[in-house]
């Protein structure tokens, strides 16, 4: 049995600086220390290095793991302070420190405008912020949502606009284990969101740019026309741009869901395999020339310079750039004569991008990039070696196939924590769709050398379709499997440590065959499925109510254990992104099981009675009770159909809670919340405070 080699932590600096910068990220994020703290352990840290110092030569051999122990306290505070800097709310100059409702905004678009169903997206930069008749120069990025009217907003990279429109804070839906989209919004320095219409702004003429980034934009607009040149099939230009330069506005969202079910959705999360193609093909250019001097400086400067612009069209997403920054280590390494360690050089270039930008800790694509490649790193020899086979077909569909079981040990637990699903057939549809991708991504940097010549970009965007679409039919293939997926799978955090810690012993038993770490690993997975058992128990037992968050819908769901009750429009249910994106989430959390839905007809100013708790959904009018008697309710919904008054309600009703829906617009809540306070009754808003729980 093949072993894993024994790497010496003193070899891997790297790796002890870059956990040191991880655990100091993480306890700033969690704890929200001011500065003070974060500089009082920094000073401590210098001060005692400084003394240190100072001490006999005999005193710093005995105390030399103090050294050591000062050195990643100190990556602790930078970690500690780079989160802290990197917080939009920490800085003095965010435009949420001085801006007020009543104040006009200087705002800089900072990207093109996408379409988007109703309305045109762009992210901006708030740089200044209109106060008492006087500009006060502002930072901090906000997202515009223009309205569609007749015609598109004449605005571009770099175009200046005043506006008086109120900007209103990024809000989560409040649904149970949904996306933390404030959260997610943060990290991009994003803490704002504003809508407008062509007479709620007005157009500058002076333009803000930076000449590198229009470059970019430029550039990738020209990708992206030569690709709608040749590719008619919206679904395979959708993947075609994805697969190149990472665009993702045009996918087909069935299409992309088909991916992640089959296991291959990196093909079109632009990652490392795009550089590493990119690469190999440089590498390969450049052998056809002599060695030299010249050659030895010019081949690493041009592979350099052309991944990272790559990279920069790209968006510069956290996968892409763990690539590249990897090969970067690794070209400098080979310049200088010297062959790194990859354990290494994979935990430098974490480091490095972590130095940048501390939020990448959060990035799931950051997280799957690092796990698959270490998987990879570490596994990949000792599975290949398990096989062997004589015939170079079958040699090279083994090695393929270890790599792709190698990725998945430690990302499986992640994908399981992420996205509650686990694909079957992830080696399978690999094997094709890899190579297959390959050739597509050579196919399309070939017809980007050729677009100059009508006659031969045709014939090479012909070719790149018809690969496309066989490697989408093949995926759809394959996600039509009724075992493609397995769904609906939720672990917890702790459980998700657990798995890793427990992959990591068994892994270890297996190499070494030291029976400490397979006691070990049984221990872990003992602790695993008693968490796992306690909360089966736990969510058999339940009965809840949860009103979500869908605006202008009504959604509801009534869960008895395993059982599911859903009250609300039928869209909720049908349209696969709505119920995806609201319901899912929750009902995996809670354990409750799509198959057991049962969905009830319109039940409006009818009571519903469950366990002990009496439930009214008032949809449309009601006339007063001839009895003098209030009736007793104790969740009483309003949907937006209803426009009687608070104190109508209140002559009727006894209430314990009074909730408005998320069909109920955010002005007529606002207006109700007020009426309720004044009749001290319990109100709350869907809209406004995110969906409502209660226990049954």
């Amino acid at each position: 049995m093949p072993k894993l080699t024994a790497v010496p932590v003193r070899s891997l600096p790297f790796l002890r600086l870059v956990i040191a910068l991880i655990s100091g990220i993480i306890v700033q994020w969690y704890s929200r220390l001011s500065l003070g703290p974060i500089l009082i352990i920094t000073c401590f840290t210098i001060i005692s290095a400084l003394v240190f110092r100072l001490l006999p030569l005999s005193k710093k051999f005995i105390l030399s793991w103090f050294s050591g122990f000062l050195i990643l306290l100190l990556f602790f505070s930078a970690g500690m302070f780079i989160t802290w800097q990197q917080n939009i709310h920490n800085d003095e100059h965010g435009y949420s420190q001085i801006y007020k409702s009543t104040d006009e905004v200087l705002i800089t678009i900072k990207e093109p405008l996408v379409a988007k169903t109703n309305s045109y997206k762009a992210l901006a930069e708030v740089t200044a912020v209109n106060k008492n008749h006087g500009w006060t120069a502002t930072t901090g990025n906000v997202l515009l949502y223009f309205k569609k009217e007749n015609n598109k907003p004449l605005l571009k990279y770099g175009s200046q606009i005043i506006s008086h429109q109120i900007l209103q804070p990024i809000q989560n839906s409040g649904n149970p284990a949904a996306l933390n989209y404030n959260r997610y919004c943060l990290f991009q320095n994003v803490t704002a969101q504003v809508f407008l219409s062509s007479k709620s702004y007005i157009i500058l003429p002076a333009k803000n740019q930076i000449a590198f980034q229009q470059i970019l934009f430029n550039t990738r607009d020209w990708a992206l026309n030569i690709l709608r040149q040749n590719i008619h099939s919206s679904k395979e230009l959708g993947i075609a741009e994805a697969l190149l330069i990472g665009y993702r506005n045009d996918l087909d969202k069935d299409l992309v869901q088909a991916y992640s079910n089959t296991g291959v959705v990196h093909i079109i999360a632009i990652s490392g395999l795009h550089i590493g193609v990119i690469y190999s093909a440089l590498l390969l250019f450049f052998s056809i020339f002599k060695t030299s001097k010249l050659k030895r400086w010019i081949e690493p400067i041009t592979i350099l310079v052309i991944i990272w612009f790559f990279t920069l069209i790209a968006g510069a997403a956290p996968s892409i750039l763990r690539a590249t920054v990897m090969f970067t280590f690794i070209l400098l390494g080979k310049f200088l004569g010297r062959r790194g360690n990859m354990y290494n050089t994979l935990a430098a270039s974490a480091f490095f991008l972590l130095l940048f930008n501390p939020f990448y800790l959060w990035d799931v694509g950051f997280q799957l990039s690092y796990m698959a490649v270490l998987s990879i790193i570490l596994f990949f020899k000792s599975i290949s070696n398990l096989l062997y086979f004589k015939n170079r077909i079958l040699r090279w569909i083994w090695q393929l196939s270890a790599v792709s079981l190698s990725a998945q040990i430690f990302t499986m637990p992640l994908v399981i924590y992420h996205f509650h699903q686990l694909p079957v057939m992830f080696m399978f549809s690999n094997l094709l769709v890899v190579p297959l991708s390959g050739i597509i991504l050579f196919e399309e940097l070939l017809l980007f050398c050729t677009a100059w010549w009508h006659a031969a970009a045709t014939l090479i965007g012909w070719l790149t379709e018809i690969s496309l679409r066989w490697m989408n039919a093949f995926v759809e293939h394959i996600n039509r499997f009724p075992f493609a997926v397995w769904d609906g799978l939720h672990i917890s955090i702790v459980q998700l440590i657990i798995m890793l810690i427990c992959i990591s012993c068994i892994s270890f038993w297996i190499f070494r065959r030291s029976n400490k770490y397979l006691i070990a690993a049984l221990s872990f997975a003992i602790l695993f499925f008693i968490i796992r058992d306690v909360d089966l128990i736990h969510h058999k037992l339940q009965q809840k109510l949860i009103v979500y968050n869908v605006p202008k819908l009504n959604a509801m769901d009534i869960i008895a254990g395993s059982n599911c009750i859903f009250l609300g429009d039928s869209v909720v249910l049908q349209d696969a992104f709505l119920r995806n994106f609201n319901l899912k989430p929750a009902r995996i959390k809670n354990r409750v099981y799509s198959a057991n839905d049962i969905v009830l007809p319109d039940i409006n100013n009818y009571v519903l009675k469950v366990k002990n708790t009496k439930i009214l959904i008032l949809g449309k009018a009601i006339h007063e009770n001839m009895s003098k008697e209030k009736i007793t309710i104790n969740v009483l919904i309003l949907s937006d159909n209803f426009n009687q008054s608070p104190a109508y309600i209140n002559k009727l009703f006894k209430c314990d809670y009074i909730v408005a829906n998320s069909s109920v617009p955010s002005w007529k809540s606002a207006k109700w919340k007020k009426e309720f306070e004044q009749l001290h009754l319990r109100f709350y808003s869907v809209p406004q405070d995110g969906a409502f729980t209660l226990k049954l």
